[in-house]
């Protein structure tokens, strides 16, 4: 079984969210959307898009999405089968969330780090 196939986003919390998106959206060109991230287009190297899409986001800093984690940030990784690698990390005896979610914008499922970080795996719709 394959684990992880990539990164599908990056979540970052920041003490002034709107400050911090003009700076990225200024100074590096990231065009950050009212909903605080953007999303990245995949493409080839010579610019051809390519199906997915990788999420950069910043959120409050006293939000609750991370919990019970601490850390400012959350790695969202791409998986094929999340409930068979759900499965495996329990069986490995990895502290995963019981908590799963499944919407329009695919499966996602939740396992804690040893070092106490929040790690969010996607598995993306069908053709994504």
């Amino acid at each position: 079984m394959k684990r992880v196939t990539g990164i599908g986003g990056i979540f970052f919390q920041a003490r002034d969210p709107a400050a911090l998106h003009a700076w990225y959206k200024k100074h590096l060109g990231i065009d950050v959307q009212e909903w605080g991230g953007t999303a990245f287009q995949w493409a080839d190297e010579a610019g051809t898009p390519m199906k997915g899409i990788t999420i950069w986001s910043i959120g409050a800093a006293d939000g609750n999405y991370f919990a019970p984690s601490t850390s400012p940030f959350m790695v969202n990784y791409r998986v094929e089968d999340l409930a068979s690698l759900l499965q495996a990390l329990r069986n490995e005896g990895c502290n995963v969330l019981e908590k799963t979610d499944n919407s329009e914008y695919g499966k996602f499922g939740w396992v804690m780090d040893p070092e106490g970080n929040k790690v969010e795996l996607w598995q993306p719709p069908h053709g994504q």
